[in-house]
């Protein structure tokens, strides 16, 4: 499409001052600093309706020529859960006992993780997170995503950002390989599986490693 056939519209954008923009954005900061990734989740119910509050957010996400290359997949009947964890631990325990070279496995030790998931079924929800290799347009024909691991990361992060600021906790879950996602949730052949998001309240006792975050002085430069 070039810009003559394109269709604009105004932007609404709500200007601030720059005190409020400093102090939201330091808000911001104070309250994303405590998100942690929870192994140990409680069976509470959670209230559905923040989820697809969440979902609602992660769909804003900018995207390669707007194809928004995601789908999401909702998972809270204990059943599908049951059956995702056999699938992952199994894969898991072949990654732990020997598919992964031991650097990867020494990095990994100060987090203690192992091949045991728990938690994909004791959560109350999953977020199964897919890429959309390619689309369709009006007339059937395949139709190119651009930039989609690109997209479906920033649209990812805006779901976990929005649950955190709701009041969940959250685990980014990534056994390898993850087709069985793909087959157990029936999504078609232009979806690939991205991630699996745990999502629920941690529980009472839950205890996280002690860990230590890069200054930005360390990441970023101002030039």
């Amino acid at each position: 499409m070039n810009k003559s056939s394109a269709s604009f519209q105004p932007l609404h954008f709500a200007h601030k001052h720059p005190e409020e923009m400093v102090d939201q954005s330091a808000r911001f900061y104070d309250q994303m600093r405590t998100r942690r990734t929870v192994r140990h989740f409680s069976q509470r119910p959670i209230p559905m309706e923040v989820v697809e509050n969440a979902l609602r957010a992660a769909g804003t996400a900018p995207s390669g020529a707007n194809r928004q290359p995601w789908h999401f997949v909702v998972i809270t009947e204990p059943d599908l859960k049951a059956q995702i964890r056999t699938a992952a631990e199994r894969e898991e325990q072949a990654f732990y006992g020997g598919r992964a070279p031991d650097e990867w496995l020494d990095a990994l030790a100060p987090l203690g993780t192992d091949e045991h998931k728990p938690f994909l079924e004791e959560a109350p929800c999953l977020i199964a997170i897919f890429l959309k290799r390619y689309g369709t347009d009006r007339d059937g024909a395949r139709q190119k995503n651009y930039y989609a691991m690109e997209s479906v990361g920033i649209a990812t992060g805006l779901l976990i950002a929005s649950l955190h600021l709701s009041g969940l906790a959250t685990l980014t879950h990534t056994p390898s390989p993850m087709q069985f996602l793909h087959a157990l949730l029936e999504r078609p052949e232009e979806e690939r599986p991205y991630l699996l998001l745990v999502v629920g309240y941690p529980q009472d006792d839950a205890q996280v490693p002690q860990i230590s975050r890069r200054a930005m002085e360390e990441f970023t430069q101002f030039r």
